[in-house]
């Protein structure tokens, strides 16, 4: 544990949180869901889209930008697609809205596709994977956001580091991929730059015009790096043209133009793998591949080879053990702002 960190209970975090969104004129059941949700993530080691984006979504109420009293609409419902508005309310309650419609759809239809237009941050997207995957679906879900990288060849930034989520409902461990498409999310760097640690590889350009592992610079010139150079750049490109042509909404454009990343544009797919009614073959296909990436050398000592989710699992026993840690800085504000 860093020295600027503390350590938190799950329960006590969960009940602080509560407590601070119910100041905030949530409804007893928004605050609770509200709460369990940031404590979850932060329990899984997700502090920079758990405890630490709690002051920031407080600050969008403040501003106006998020509306406690607003809940999502069905828009148009061609079968196992639908386009919903999310009408500015809480991105973390539109979006298990929008997950728990795509999975019902998904049990009806085999497939369900939800467009959501309207919304706000979701805070941590591997959120609504694990929702999914604990109601037996597939699910691939991605947003847009305000534009925060330049496209490959660019200087100024016109594309978003619209995270992608995947996941897979598993016996053992469900799979669950929740990856932004900077080598970096911002709020992982600004974990490190609250703990003073540096990024493993360049995560960005500094105000020079120089890729950097300082995360203070290169959010002080706001460039992230594409994941995959020019790979993720296009990706991101194709993220937001799905989200914008599907929901009819905001593209990352026109996200930028406003000014504070609000109105964004997401898309909740699930799929019900119980359709072929072979899950005993499906278990065995996906042990063989996780039991083949695993079966390496490692490069080092320290190194061994992970699934997309079983760190987080093993994070989330860890800190049920030990405690959460969590910034000395965050939680004094939280405390604060709870008074």
């Amino acid at each position: 544990m860093a020295l600027n960190e503390i350590k938190i209970s799950f329960n006590e975090m969960k009940k602080v949180l509560e407590s601070l969104f119910l100041k905030y004129s949530f409804s007893n059941e928004q605050a609770k869901i509200l709460a369990k949700i940031h404590a979850e993530s932060t329990l899984d080691g997700i502090n920079s889209h758990g405890i630490n984006r709690v002051p920031i979504f407080l600050n969008y109420i403040t501003k106006g930008l998020v509306k406690i009293d607003s809940t999502p609409t069905l828009v148009a419902s061609l079968g196992s697609i639908e386009r919903w508005d999310g009408n500015l309310g809480s991105g973390v309650l539109n979006a298990i809205t929008c997950t728990n419609k795509a999975v019902q759809l998904a049990k009806t239809s085999g497939i369900g596709l939800i467009a959501l237009r309207n919304t706000n941050h979701w805070m941590r997207g591997g959120t609504y994977g694990w929702q999914a995957a604990e109601q037996g679906c597939i699910s691939i879900m991605f947003t847009n956001t305000a534009p925060n990288m330049p496209a490959w060849g660019g200087k100024e930034n016109r594309i978003g580091n619209n995270p992608l989520v995947v996941s897979i409902p598993r016996k053992e461990g469900h799979v669950v991929l929740d990856m932004a498409l900077s080598q970096f999310s911002f709020g992982k760097m600004e974990n490190l730059h609250l703990k003073g640690e540096q990024l493993p590889f360049h995560g960005g350009w500094d105000t020079n015009n120089q890729l950097s592992k300082n995360p203070k610079d290169i959010m002080a010139s706001g460039r992230a790096l594409p994941v995959g150079y020019w790979k993720g750049s296009a990706l991101s490109m194709v993220l937001d043209m799905l989200a914008t042509i599907l929901s009819a909404g905001n593209s990352t454009y026109k996200i930028g133009q406003k000014g504070d990343e609000t109105a964004i544009s997401q898309v909740f797919l699930c799929i019900n793998p119980n359709v072929f009614s072979d899950r005993q073959l499906q278990e065995k296909l996906l042990s063989e591949i996780i039991q083949y990436s695993h079966d390496v050398s490692p490069m080092s000592k320290e190194d061994r080879t992970y699934y997309p989710g079983e760190r987080t699992l093993a994070t989330r026993l860890k800190n049920q053990k030990e405690g959460i840690p969590v910034s000395s800085k965050i939680w004094e504000q939280i405390l604060l702002l709870s008074k």
